[in-house]
């Protein structure tokens, strides 16, 4: 899994909420920019994304990994969740959307929930 968040608190708590899960957090972004280059890099099954960041946001970040990678699972995380931003999401391609502040049991259930309907139902 690839974090992606402008913002270091956010990563810390999503990167603590999984360390006891399933899933195994494999590179962190701080905005949509190194975020293509490590999706690129290090291929992950799932990216978690904030929608609002510097220099290029996670909605063109997600449109851009959607074209190189239609298989990762992208779940984008945001603290201003509009409807304009949402049918973005969904319509680049988003598996899941978390809303902030979030706890542990909404991030996992999600996740879980975006990688189930993407038809790989074994994280490897």
């Amino acid at each position: 899994m690839l974090l992606v968040d402008d913002n270091d608190l956010m990563r810390t708590l999503l990167r603590s909420i999984l360390r006891g899960s399933q899933y195994d957090v494999v590179g962190e972004a701080r905005n949509g920019v190194v975020a293509l280059e490590l999706a690129e890099r290090l291929r992950p099954d799932i990216i978690c994304m904030d929608v609002m960041m510097p220099e290029m946001g996670g909605l063109e970040a997600l449109q851009a990994i959607k074209a190189m990678h239609p298989e990762t699972v992208v779940v984008m995380v945001t603290g201003s969740p509009s409807v304009d931003n949402v049918r973005e999401s969904i319509q680049g391609g988003a598996g899941g959307f978390i809303i902030k502040p979030f706890n542990a049991g909404k991030v996992v259930d999600t996740l879980s929930r975006a990688w189930q309907s993407s038809g790989r139902a074994v994280l490897q």
